[in-house]
Order: structure tokens, then C-alpha cells, then sequence
């Protein structure tokens, strides 16, 4: 599919995040700074919907089970915030999985990303 424009750069503001959806797929955009980032939307735990969750610096955290990636390169920070055996059942179940990024460039005040 290639670059696709998901927003212009004045639809997100620093801190923030949003969906978009194309062709039935949910993409998170987040800005911090003049930095851009695309994730899926959906954690890859148990589904949750990362835009509603909450972002300090590059974390981003779901709000169904507290799993924590990076949205610079969406490696696993934390699974959960189960512990015990809740925990070692939960990464039994499903184990732990990085958020799929992908890659952004800016062009004038659009936001592309590569949906490859």
C-alpha cells in the first residue's frame, strides 16, 4: 500500500494520540514533540483500545490490562500489571508480544505512514 495520509499535523496535538481507521484496520497516531508515531491500535494482549489508554514520553498503556510498549520501536515494557500466579498464567495463556509499528514521514502538514 505504501505512504498514506492519516491526519494533518494540526489534528494532533503534542502529548495526544488518536485512531484512524483504513480498510477496516485501527492505526494509533501519537505526536510528543514534533516527533510522530503509528502503532496498531489494538494492544496485542487482549485487544484494547491503545488510543483510549494513556502515553507519557514514548509509553503508551493499555487500559484493559495495564500492558505497557514503547511506540518508538513497540517492544513490550510490561504485559501486565497482574502479578503472582495471575501473572505466569496470563503469559502462559498469551504470551508477551511487541506492538506492530510503523514508519511516519511528514510532508508539508501531512502525516504519511507506510502501511506496508
Amino acid at each position: 500500500m505504501g505512504f498514506v495520509e492519516l491526519a494533518t499535523i494540526e489534528e494532533l496535538k503534542d502529548g495526544h494520540m488518536k485512531m484512524t481507521i483504513i480498510d477496516d484496520h485501527e492505526y494509533m497516531l501519537a505526536r510528543i514533540g514534533d516527533n510522530y508515531y503509528c502503532t496498531d491500535n489494538r494492544c496485542p494482549h487482549m485487544g484494547g483500545n491503545l488510543s483510549g489508554g494513556k502515553l507519557e514520553g514514548t509509553v503508551v498503556t493499555c487500559p484493559r490490562h495495564h500492558s505497557q510498549f514503547d511506540i518508538t520501536d513497540g517492544h513490550n515494557i510490561r504485559w501486565t500489571d497482574w502479578t503472582g500466579i495471575k501473572l505466569a498464567f496470563g503469559k502462559l495463556v498469551r504470551s508477551p508480544r511487541p506492538l506492530k509499528v510503523y514508519e511516519v514521514k511528514i510532508e508539508e502538514d501531512k502525516i504519511l505512514v507506510n502501511l506496508k
